[in-house]
């Protein structure tokens, strides 16, 4: 009941531009970028035609990776909107397209934790909240198998993929003995930096196959000239919205 009434007191508004209708309105539907096929078959970013691996592959042990948007216009807007301004229900629309991308196995849905220092800044763990949709959605259990042990100095944005691997390397550590295929979920995918980090955490405590799923990743340039498939389709989950639950 206090839930429908904050959403009639404070309607969501859309999580692209913050002023149309939610998720997203008409004009920011036509600017979201949907990746699919053609792309690369293990990390998902889009080409021109099918292949195997591609440049842009996060480093291993990652096995897969899959994101349903490009990390560009809306979608960019919506995940810093979930991130940095509390917009807490983005992860329910964010969450639902993730899911309705995977098409794979798993034993479990994880996710990568903030350090403390971000957790208590924030007052929620963006991954954390993406995770617990796509576990839902997928019937999967939820489990938390990571721990952050702080942060590198200076933005990771500023780094080159090198430099953002020798700045994540040792920064996870497992806290429960994960199961052998284990779903990894995150915000958005750039290097994959991260996420490797992340998954070498795992495989040392026994994981076999690790994947990432994101809400959404960012396109190199060569691989953006690829992209031909702007907009959402009117029956897609994020353009028809998230139902209450």
């Amino acid at each position: 009941m206090l839930g429908h009434a904050l959403e009639a007191l404070f309607p969501r508004r859309c999580a692209g531009c913050g002023r149309g209708p939610w998720p997203f309105c008409r004009a920011c539907r036509a600017e979201v970028v949907v990746l699919a096929p053609p792309w690369c078959q293990r990390c998902g970013a889009p080409a021109l035609r099918d292949a195997p691996r591609c440049r842009d592959c996060p480093p291993e042990p990652l096995a897969l990776a899959r994101a349903p948007f490009h990390f560009h216009g809306p979608v960019r807007s919506a995940v810093h909107r979930l991130k940095f301004s509390g917009w807490r229900g983005i992860s329910e629309a964010l969450g639902q397209a993730m899911a309705a991308s995977w098409g794979r196995e798993a034993d479990v849905v994880a996710w990568v934790p903030l350090s403390k220092r971000r957790l208590a800044e924030r007052g929620f763990d963006q991954a954390r909240a993406l995770a617990a949709v796509v576990a839902e959605r997928l019937d999967l259990p939820l489990a938390r198998l990571l721990a952050r042990d702080g942060d590198p100095e200076g933005s990771q944005a500023r780094r080159g993929r090198e430099e953002r691997l020798a700045a994540m390397r040792g920064r996870f550590h497992a806290v429960a003995p994960p199961p052998a295929r284990v779903l990894l979920v995150d915000d958005v995918l750039t290097t994959g930096a991260t996420a490797a980090a992340c998954a070498r955490a795992l495989a040392g405590a026994g994981a076999t196959e690790i994947s990432l799923l994101t809400a959404a990743r960012a396109v190199s340039g060569q691989g953006a000239g690829a992209i031909l498939r702007p907009g959402l389709v009117s029956g897609s989950v994020v353009a028809r919205g998230a139902a209450s639950r």
